[in-house]
């Protein structure tokens, strides 16, 4: 099994590279027959590939397909187009392609091979490398197949467009095994500061924060014929809370960086003050991404190439049916009965996923959202332009305007939370008879009380795998983002009970909004971030709870995003780092810390240890979880949400009771003033091959 895992993960390999040449480190070559053959080498493909394998150290059998995939829909997507699940028919195209992989009977190892190997030579490279993931995360016999990073098969859509003629410079000038000097990425590389939106930046640009975003969607397919892909447990409940906090971190950046909270985008048809030029090439489609001018509007779509009708009047209809809906509390179904609306479902309304209850009726506003956005510079096809960077779940984060469009979203589930069909929290609901939290607080490594610092810290991603027809060899890329150092929560308990267990939820929140005022709770409880939640015994007694920062259910570990995939092959630890797949969804660990600023940014820490006996999930079967990496944020594969409180419990809803956080304690909880300070100096990364 594990030759053929290693096999299954170098399909991930220079992806716009024929099948033909060598792939991986080890200059494996996949022993090609004529049905293999990319179209494009049909009549040289075979003698090409022989000479490879002549200097191969590893040759990979293929299986002849008795029977070879129908692509009827999944061919019609050029190999040099670039792909986005936001499009009706790339979505069909995707949901071909998953089919065609999960159809191969499971265990026939061998058979899906060579059914995904035809596919990569037939197909466009940026949309089998998604369903190629899916396919693999989703199938039982190949789960253990690590997915590769995608910042290093296809480092364009996250690096600056002039790092990759650096880089073939680098790959063809000088030798393998040569030490290569890394290509430094600048900082402010896209705007300067007379744009205000540019403080954002190294927020928005962050490849943690994007490769987030990519992953988080291939763990929540919106489509598959087969629904399980799809359906999994409270997916459109998760689709809003993983975006509120979203919102909630980049409104506590912009505070930070002395900007209001995001405006959300509520008038339809008013022009679009925010401007974004991007500065990424598309290695798949030679192609810069098009920029968006300042001023420019949303515009009916009519661009039959990619199944897009639509009218700026379809997505005000829509929401007028999804505005209804909130304010009934009932969602009208397709067959014309009537059904009590949850969060779990207007997420999937929003999202449309194939979960929506009614598409002909709630539609497709979050997709069609992104579109309408991503094609204002050619809404009708006229000039052959493809989409803007808003329409690729790699780089839709990017652009500032998906957080004024994902405000609108989150606004509008917040009405649903706000109205009176959603009751509030019950004292009962809150408290946890018993258990006292005397303290809460932060403790740094370098032993500061309640201080979070951040810095700046430039770390190495290698291009290599990513760099299509370029000699062998690791080609680095050093880039700046933001980190923080190491800390733990501190969180003194007394708990007059018998021992129990209990859930850990910790949150911080700006202390004062933009005006520099106290918040009122109804906008402070948006504002809160989940920083950990986790379960833990209780002794009767005193306890003193210790929790690493690293730890948190939220994010992934660091050398998930930044690591040398090669170098983490002899790593004993490899089960842990390497492991990037479900697990892998969460987000960044460097970005777990809000920014804070030079002198000290107030915020507050909120602890609470809710009642266990409500929070508790019985999985099936009773299994164990097998990884605990971001559960918070992505749930657990083949599992229960594991945590049955709504999403982002305890401030989910308004209180009917505490117009302050401070009214809100109760006995379970704590709070404590916290500052966030930036250190604003630049450290190497120590894991950076070179420094």
């Amino acid at each position: 099994m594990e030759s053929v895992k290693k096999s299954f993960e170098l399909l991930f390999d220079r992806p716009s590279e024929p099948l033909i040449t060598p792939k991986g480190d080890n200059k494996a070559v996949f022993q090609l027959t004529e049905q293999f053959v990319p179209p494009d080498y049909a009549n040289n493909g075979i003698e090409l590939n022989n000479r490879f394998g002549d200097d191969a150290n590893e040759r990979i059998p293929l299986a002849n397909l008795p029977n070879l995939p129908q692509f009827q829909k999944s061919s019609q997507l050029p190999t040099d187009a670039d792909f986005s699940l936001f499009l009706p028919l790339h979505q069909e195209m995707a949901t071909e392609l998953i089919d065609i992989f999960m159809d191969v009977p499971e265990n026939e190892l061998q058979q899906l091979l060579s059914t995904c190997a035809y596919a990569r030579s037939n197909l466009n490279p940026q949309l089998f490398n998604y369903c190629y993931s899916v396919a693999l995360m989703h199938r039982r016999d190949t789960r253990n197949v690590e997915i590769q990073n995608f910042a290093e098969t296809f480092p364009s859509k996250f690096l600056d467009s002039q790092v990759f003629s650096q880089a073939r410079e680098a790959a063809a000038v000088v030798p393998q095994g040569v030490p290569r000097t890394p290509i430094i990425i600048p900082r402010d590389y896209t705007a300067t500061d007379l744009e205000e939106e540019h403080r954002l930046a190294y927020w928005r640009e962050d490849v943690g924060i994007n490769l987030h975003n990519w992953h988080w969607h291939l763990v929540y397919p919106i489509t598959a014929t087969d629904r399980r892909i799809v359906a999994k447990d409270r997916r459109g409940e998760l689709f809003f809370y993983m975006h509120q906090q979203i919102i909630a971190r980049y409104n506590c950046e912009r505070l930070n960086n002395a900007l209001k909270r995001v405006k959300k985008f509520s008038n339809w048809r008013e022009p679009i003050a925010e401007a974004y030029f991007p500065k990424l090439d598309s290695l798949t489609s030679s192609r810069g991404w098009p920029p968006r001018q300042a001023g420019m509007t949303w515009r009916d779509l009519k661009r039959p190439v990619d199944g897009l009708d639509i009218t700026v009047a379809d997505m005000e209809r829509w929401r007028r049916n999804i505005d209804e809906a909130i304010s009934t509390g009932m969602v009208r179904l397709a067959d014309g009965s009537t059904q009590q609306l949850t969060i779990d479902m207007l997420g999937n309304m929003l999202e449309a996923s194939i979960l929506s209850p009614n598409r002909e009726l709630y539609g497709s506003i979050h997709k069609n959202g992104h579109s309408l956005s991503a094609y204002m510079h050619d809404p009708e096809h006229r000039y052959l332009e493809s989409f803007g960077v808003i329409a690729d779940e790699a780089t839709t984060m990017r652009d500032p305007f998906f957080y004024r469009w994902h405000a609108w979203i989150d606004d509008t589930c917040q009405k649903h939370k706000e109205s009176t069909h959603v009751r509030r929290y019950t004292r009962s609901e809150l408290e946890n008879p018993g258990v006292q939290v005397t303290s809460a607080s932060i403790e740094s490594a370098n032993g500061q009380a309640n201080q979070l610092n951040t810095f700046w810290m430039q770390s190495d991603v290698d291009l290599s795998r990513g760099l299509d027809f370029s000699d062998r060899g690791p080609v680095y890329a050093r880039f700046t983002h933001l980190n923080h150092r190491p800390f733990r929560y501190v969180i003194n308990v007394n708990n007059t009970g018998n021992a129990r267990r209990t859930t850990v939820r910790i949150f911080i929140a700006p202390k004062f909004d933009e005006r520099n005022l106290a918040w009122a709770l109804t906008e402070q409880r948006k504002m809160f971030i989940e920083m950990d939640r986790f379960v833990t015994p209780l002794n009767a007694g005193q306890n003193v709870i210790n929790r690493a920062s690293t730890d948190s259910t939220f994010t992934i570990p660091f050398e998930q995003t930044f690591r040398d995939l090669s170098s983490v092959g002899s790593d004993p630890r490899r089960t842990d780092l390497a492991s990037f797949t479900f697990c892998g969804c969460g987000w960044p660990q460097h970005m777990l810390v809000p920014k804070g600023n030079e002198a000290g940014a107030p915020y507050q820490l909120f602890v609470m240890l809710s009642n266990y006996d409500l929070d508790r999930i019985d999985q099936p079967e009773g299994k164990e979880l097998t990884c605990k990496e971001a559960s918070s944020f992505c749930g657990l594969k083949d599992r229960l949400y594991p945590d049955k409180r709504a999403m982002g419990y305890p401030f989910d809803r308004p209180s009917d009771t505490a117009t302050s956080i401070e009214d809100f304690i109760l006995p379970n909880m704590a709070l404590a003033d916290i500052t966030i300070k930036l250190q604003n100096t630049t450290e190497a990364n120590p894991r950076n091959p070179q420094n």
